[in-house]
């Protein structure tokens, strides 16, 4: 790493700017909320995967080694599957399996096969999208099923302590006023919490627990349809004890350096997380540093669960949400370029405004590979300017604006050396992971192909004879093609467009 470089994070634990610095020499450990696979995810949930990718390919690149680990709440179907026949909301999500998979109607009932199809496609869209945990699946993508025991063995400890106990419903409850600091993430205090917030379950229960904060580590459900035995009765475990467990067994340490996820999972999530992994340890700290997304608005207004349904990264690839297919390289660049901790808005504009960005860069590669032979200089990033600026503009707590305007400077002066500016941008890319998505297959020339190049050769002949309504025509036909059509005294050519 650098070391005139500091690097300073925003801290939701402590609600102040910090320097940051690992717990163990230049390894960092990063556990990142993954999805619960019951659906496709939306593109706001991808929003803060991709906050989390561009946080560890910084680090990365400022020369850390990062473990990363990013869960599959697999168990979160099995919990809900009791409720299916009675939620069109449920039964909806695992139609849409069915139809998807092809599965039939007793294969849609199963939640465990569902929850297979959906950590199948979580992967296969963050692949698409660059999401490089995604490539490290089942290692580092671990399912929350796996650790069952685990599970078992800490609510026990639990119980052991008097941090936890069996209610009059058979469940066993964490009882939040055995640790005192219970609220210290979110700002919560327990005379604050109104009723049933802390479980998330229905008034009704609120009698069997003695804090209404105190939230479920193991439910018995007999009749459920997958379950675990447990000396508490045959069921299955809460959902906020899942990553705690998950992050000691992985880890095999005991204190994160950093914790992500969306700002919908401060409480309660990650606040029953910290009340768990530190009662568990003894230790003041999960995790030293906590950073989490705001949430991703659609024209200026949140994302309901009835929308999130279609906002998915495959309806937006697919032109389903905009009319208009959309590259991959600019879906990822339109959700990592405004600051994580500003709400993002997701709109067609701004689609469109970030493919130009792309293609500009793509454009630029593409001459900087050719001239250099694909040949790059080896950059050092503390010692080439543009670089460094371009790091130490992300050493202020992801400031991706300031980060990209260096890029946008880069991109328009003058480049003599093409070996050395086509190694800057591998530089840049190796954090923003456009170029490497864009590169492969957005290239092409529509004169490359027949029917495109025909037309194109159409608009020149329509020109140079002053026929410009048929040039126009022909123009048009292209565009409704979905091509980008541009003339000069050189020709016309088209690409396809990127959004």
């Amino acid at each position: 790493m650098n070391a005139e470089m500091e690097i300073r994070f925003y801290n939701t634990l402590t609600r102040q700017f910090e320097p940051f610095r690992p717990l163990t020499a230049e390894l960092v450990t990063m556990y990142s909320s993954g999805p619960t696979a019951y659906d496709f995810a939306s593109v706001s949930t991808f929003r803060s995967f991709l906050f989390a990718d561009l946080l560890r390919r910084f680090l990365e690149s400022s020369g850390f080694d990062v473990h990363q680990i990013m869960n599959i709440s697999d168990v979160c179907p099995l919990r809900e599957h009791s409720a299916l026949a009675g939620k069109n909301a449920d039964k909806n999500r695992f139609a849409t399996w069915k139809s998807q998979d092809n599965r039939t109607s007793g294969e849609v009932e199963n939640p465990s096969k569902a929850a297979d199809y959906f950590t199948r496609t979580f992967l296969e869209d963050g692949r698409t999208l660059g999401l490089r945990v995604a490539n490290e699946f089942p290692n580092n993508v671990p399912k929350a099923t796996l650790f069952i025991a685990e599970m078992q063995q800490m609510i026990a400890k639990f119980l052991e302590q008097g941090l936890a106990y069996v209610g009059s419903d058979g469940v066993v409850y964490f009882g939040v006023e055995a640790f005192p600091r219970f609220g210290q993430l979110s700002g919560n205090t327990l005379e604050a919490l109104r009723v049933g917030s802390g479980s998330r379950i229905e008034i009704d229960n609120q009698s069997c627990k003695r804090h209404p904060a105190d939230f479920i580590l193991w439910k018995p459900d007999p009749k459920h349809i997958i379950k675990w035995t447990s000396p508490w009765g045959d069921g299955y475990p809460g959902r906020f004890i899942e990553c705690p467990t998950i992050a000691r067994c992985v880890f095999r340490t005991d204190v994160l350096d950093i914790r992500t996820g969306g700002e919908d999972l401060i409480f309660p999530d990650h606040e029953c997380e910290i009340a768990q992994a530190c009662a568990a340890t003894g230790n003041d700290v999960f995790s030293r540093f906590w950073m989490h997304a705001r949430s991703l608005r659609v024209q200026g207004e949140k994302i309901s669960k009835p929308t999130a349904t279609l906002f998915t990264i495959r309806n937006i690839l697919s032109g389903k949400v905009t009319g208009t297919p959309v590259h991959p390289a600019v879906l990822r660049m339109e959700l990592i370029k405004s600051h994580y901790r500003a709400h993002g808005n997701f709109t067609s504009k701004g689609l469109a405004d970030t493919a130009h960005i792309v293609r500009r860069l793509t454009e630029q590669g593409k001459r900087l590979r050719e001239a250099c032979g694909a040949v790059p200089k080896q950059i050092d990033p503390a010692e080439h300017a543009v670089v460094r600026a371009f790091l130490q503009a992300l050493a202020n707590d992801l400031n991706v604006s300031e980060a990209m305007a260096v890029v946008h400077a880069w991109m328009w002066s003058p480049c003599p050396d093409a070996a050395e500016a086509y190694g800057v941008l591998l530089t840049l890319d190796q954090v923003l992971g456009v170029w490497e998505l864009a590169a492969s297959d957005c290239e092409e020339q529509v004169s490359e192909c027949d029917v495109t190049a025909s037309l194109c050769t159409m608009i020149d002949e329509a020109r140079r004879a002053h026929q410009f309504s048929a040039a126009d025509a022909h123009r048009q036909r292209l565009i409704q093609l979905g091509y980008e059509v541009r003339s000069s005294s050189d020709g016309t050519s088209a690409k396809k467009k990127l959004a």
